[in-house]
C-alpha cells in the first residue's frame, strides 16, 4: 500500500526528488513521496556498491517501476557507508514507506556545506505544486 502525500519538516530536499536526511558528518537519502507516486510501485533498485563515492547532482543508482527506469540523483556529495538491504530486496517497501523503512543509502558526506543549498519542507512542496 502506497504512503500518504507528505513531506517531512526535518528533511531536506532536492529538486530531483531525493531526500536527506543529515545527521552530523553522515546522511541518510531516499526519494520523496511526490518521486514513488509518479513512478508507481517499485519492481528493481539498482544501488551504489558500499565505499562508491557520489556526487551532488549526479546520478548514483535507479529505481525500476512498472512504469519506467529512473536515475537516482544525489542530493548531496559523499561516500557511499550503507545500502538499505531491506529496499534491494523489496523495493516496494519505499511506496509503503519513503521516509522510514524505504532510505536508500546512507553517506559520509564529503562536503556538509552542500546541505544548506537544499531546500525545506516548504519550499519543495512549491516544486511539487509547479510540476
Amino acid at each position: 500500500m502506497a504512503a500518504a502525500e507528505s513531506y517531512p519538516g526535518e528533511l531536506k530536499y532536492h529538486r530531483e526528488h531525493d531526500w536527506a536526511r543529515i545527521e552530523g558528518d553522515e546522511a541518510t537519502l531516499g526519494i520523496t513521496w511526490y518521486a514513488q507516486d509518479s513512478l508507481g510501485e517499485l519492481v528493481h533498485y539498482e544501488p551504489p556498491a558500499e565505499g562508491t563515492r557520489i556526487e551532488k547532482d549526479r546520478s548514483y543508482g535507479e529505481v525500476e517501476s512498472v512504469k519506467a527506469v529512473s536515475d537516482l540523483i544525489a542530493p548531496l556529495s559523499g561516500e557511499v557507508l550503507e545500502v538499505n538491504e531491506k529496499v534491494t530486496a523489496a523495493p516496494e517497501t519505499v511506496n509503503a514507506d519513503p521516509y522510514g523503512d524505504g532510505w536508500l543509502i546512507r553517506i559520509r558526506l564529503t562536503d556538509p556545506a552542500e546541505g544548506e543549498a537544499l531546500l525545506d519542507a516548504d519550499a519543495y512542496r512549491a516544486v511539487v505544486t509547479e510540476s
